[in-house]
């Protein structure tokens, strides 16, 4: 179910509007929100020389402008711009609250540009249909708001995942999903990581906590495809069941191999959870961005963990109990296992501190409990692929 939000008054105006014949434009626009003293008073101007309110808004093509006088912002850089994906299929609305007229529909892993942000929506184009989204079942690519972070998509590409130190069958070597696309907004190739909008301040908390030290988050994975996880699940539970070494490695201790590798649906699917590693800043460069600075890390050095990205064993795990990833309670006065290495227990307090929770097993793996209570409540599954970026540049 969709939380419950106010319908705020001039919603009613534009109803009122609605049915006197009026209809939102996805084609050309200028629009003004007004907000109170604690919400952001935007302006902004979009003009099209593509298809106006397609899929592929903000892509190649087209002529955009984002005019913004006032943004209040917790990220990096403004939400507004920012590439959005809907998490299931959602009502696309003519105002900001869940009783609104509904305009149209939108699929889940639709991707679009959001457009506006007024107490929990963002104001969206997508199907030729213009309005307003509930965006705490949506997800946010990172790099569009927090760029300093670093990413590293080894999925994408070449997959890191071993047991072991031993292979996995046409997963270790192998690109599982696509998840990289030229962003505007950095106007460089980037990977696409999307979470739950819920998860990205979180993440941005963690991040700000970082870089005062000196270091930089590194995230391997936010965001996996129903589809990947499952290669990644069929092909790991076949070499266990064959091979002794892989088997003893995801049993030993209080291990069992769903420690490791869960049947789907499961956080990555859901947007709740990141595999993330930690950096010490070697280089950095400040780039301006419109009104906007932020810091890009040119160069670092990865903290050594206990073991490898992706090690699918009980080298991987850092506390000497197991404890269900779902408690946010035992891991406070959990023991850290003694292979537990320096760089883990600092990547543990950014992230924890940050309110996102361990997972026992696996030193890289955390979770927002609170974005995935609400996944679950709303079967988010993940079954669809987001290979696009719809990011616009800051003005």
């Amino acid at each position: 179910m969709i939380l419950k939000y106010v319908f705020y008054p001039f919603a009613f105006f534009l109803l009122l509007l609605c049915f006197s014949g009026c209809k939102p434009k996805a084609d050309a626009f200028i629009r003004d929100s007004q907000g109170t003293a604690n919400e952001p008073v935007m302006r902004f101007t979009r003009q099209y020389s593509g298809t106006a309110g397609s899929a592929d808004s903000g892509a190649a093509g087209e002529e955009t402008t984002i005019k913004e006088t006032h943004v209040s912002t917790v990220f990096e850089l403004p939400v507004i711009g920012a590439s959005g994906y809907a998490a299931i299929d959602l009502p696309l609305y003519l105002a900001p609250g869940e009783h609104a007229v509904i305009v149209d529909n939108v699929k889940a892993g639709q991707g679009f540009t959001i457009l506006d942000e007024v107490n929990g929506y963002w104001y969206i184009t997508v199907n030729n249909s213009a309005g307003w989204i509930f965006n705490r079942l949506c997800m946010i690519n990172i790099p569009d708001v927090i760029p300093s972070i670093v990413h590293d998509n080894t999925n994408t590409y070449s997959s890191l995942f071993r047991s072991s130190k031993i292979e996995i069958p046409n997963v270790t070597g192998t690109a599982l999903y696509n998840a990289k696309d030229f962003n505007r907004r950095l106007a460089r190739e980037e990977f696409i990581a999307p979470v739950l909008y819920g998860m990205a301040e979180k993440l941005y908390n963690a991040q700000k906590a970082a870089l005062a030290n000196g270091h930089t988050l590194i995230i391997y994975e936010s965001f996996r495809p129903h589809d990947a996880h499952q290669i990644v699940f069929d092909n790991f539970t076949e070499l266990i069941n064959k091979n002794a070494v892989v088997r003893q490695g995801v049993t030993s201790g209080w291990f069992t191999r769903n420690w490791f590798i869960a049947p789907a649906p499961y956080n990555h699917q859901r947007g709740s959870a990141v595999d993330i590693s930690l950096g010490t800043v070697i280089d950095r460069i400040t780039v301006t961005a419109g009104i906007y600075q932020y810091t890009h890390v040119a160069r670092f050095s990865e903290f050594p963990m206990q073991s490898a990205m992706h090690e699918l064993s009980g080298a991987s795990a850092i506390f000497t109990e197991p404890m269900l990833s779902s408690d946010n309670v035992r891991w406070r006065t959990a023991t850290f296992l003694p292979n537990v290495t320096e760089g883990t227990k600092i990547l543990f307090k950014y992230m924890t501190e940050a309110l996102m929770s361990p997972l026992c097993s696996e030193w890289w793996h955390f979770n927002d409990l609170e974005a995935t209570e609400l996944a679950i409540a709303n079967n988010v599954l993940g079954k669809y692929q987001i290979e696009k970026s719809y990011s616009l540049p800051v003005n």
